[in-house]
């Protein structure tokens, strides 16, 4: 894959890792929460999260199921969840490193053989990683927490050197 692209996945990874890192400090009662038009509790949704971006990285890299799967539905809690996200995210970055063709993946779903084009599922873990976190932001929000800033141009703020001097000359 072009070069250029890595960065979008390298702020997937650093953003989760971002979202996480707030979450492990919030009570109970916040990571039970859940707001309309999201997901669910913040809780699901960081799982959920983390198992679907697992569950991409498995299909680009044509892997069987994993042994310890994590399951929609239980909460190992955000220090498991943060590990789990950090070997998904470096997968993924390593992956979208070495692709260089749009190769097609066939998936059994329920029967039904399915051919998706590894693109699709690059895209997905971005689009789907946004999705998300904008949806426990929305949570957080709503109970009067100040969600962190976990887009592009945070990211670019804390990665890069000019974004650290760009920030740094706002002050």
């Amino acid at each position: 894959m072009n070069g250029v692209f890595l960065d979008l996945y390298k702020h997937n990874l650093w953003a989760n890792q971002k979202l996480l890192d707030v979450c492990d400090a919030l009570p109970d009662e916040v990571l039970d929460a859940q707001a309309k038009g999201t997901y669910g509790t913040v809780r699901d949704t960081l799982v959920h999260l983390v198992s679907a971006e697992a569950g991409y990285v498995r299909r680009i890299a044509r892997r069987g199921e994993p042994e310890n799967p994590l399951r929609e539905g239980t909460f190992p809690g955000v220090a498991e969840l943060k590990q789990r996200a950090q070997t998904s995210g470096e997968e993924l970055i390593a992956l979208a490193a070495k692709t260089t063709a749009n190769e097609t993946v066939v998936v059994d779903d329920d029967g039904q053989k399915l051919n998706i084009r590894l693109s699709t599922y690059f895209a997905q873990a971005i689009n789907h990683g946004t999705e998300h976190r904008a949806h426990v932001c929305t949570i957080l929000t709503q109970q009067g927490i100040e969600p962190p800033r976990v887009d592009v141009w945070g990211y670019w703020e804390t990665a890069e050197p000019t974004g650290r001097a760009y920030r740094r000359s706002r002050r």
